[in-house]
């Protein structure tokens, strides 16, 4: 296996480094720690599997995500992220993700995550297994209920990036993301940005 670490916290490259080198299938271990570099990776490099965190500089992982299924890539992605499952991990397996960690888990729960998705399965923490078996995620939380590219802005506006800010980002015209804030303020019935930052400052969404 040849595996990519995407994580800006060097400690923890270094620890996840070192889980992965005691498993015998993997032949190649790469970093990076920024989006930006994840991609230009991904585009001269073919890996097996991806570690990723969800908060990094440049490109958010996320972001990544979408790129490596709207590019078609075989590249399975296990999330490693300080944000509780509760917040991130449905929409992550939306985009493909195959496997969700917090980074409070210990390095054996990360071994045992990677040698799951390593053979093809996936992976959550049990307690977030069992909210999803007793499905206690049937009532959606404002967030939830936008689409991914309405998550995306709607998290870009309550970092205080601006129209235009936010049109270049993700290369689509001032208007359409203009059209976007309309949708995402009604869905979750709020009114003007300052709502839109509390709220995803409260829920975890933003630091």
């Amino acid at each position: 296996m040849k595996i990519l670490i995407a994580d800006d916290h060097a400690v923890l490259r270094e620890g996840v480094r070192q889980v992965l080198s005691t498993l015998a299938s993997v032949t190649l271990i790469d970093d990076a720690d920024n989006g930006n570099i994840v991609l230009s990776k991904l585009k001269k490099n073919k890996y097996d599997l991806m570690i990723l965190d969800i908060s990094m500089p440049g490109i958010s992982g996320l972001d990544i995500l979408q790129h490596i299924k709207d590019s078609g890539l075989e590249c399975r992605v296990i999330i490693l992220s300080f944000h509780p499952e509760e917040q991130y991990a449905n929409r992550a397996f939306k985009l493909g993700a195959v496997g969700y960690i917090s980074k409070n888990s210990s390095f054996a729960e990360i071994k045992k995550a990677i040698e799951k998705v390593a053979t093809g399965g996936r992976y959550v923490s049990p307690d977030f297994a069992e909210k999803l078996a007793f499905n206690e995620n049937a009532n959606l939380l404002p967030h939830e209920r936008l689409s991914e590219r309405e998550f995306q802005v709607m998290i870009m506006i309550s970092q205080g990036k601006s129209i235009s800010e936010i049109a270049s980002h993700i290369f689509i015209a001032d208007k359409t993301v203009s059209t976007y804030r309309a949708r995402i303020m009604e869905k979750m019935e709020m009114s003007s940005n300052a709502e839109l930052t509390m709220y995803a400052m409260r829920a975890g969404l933003i630091s």
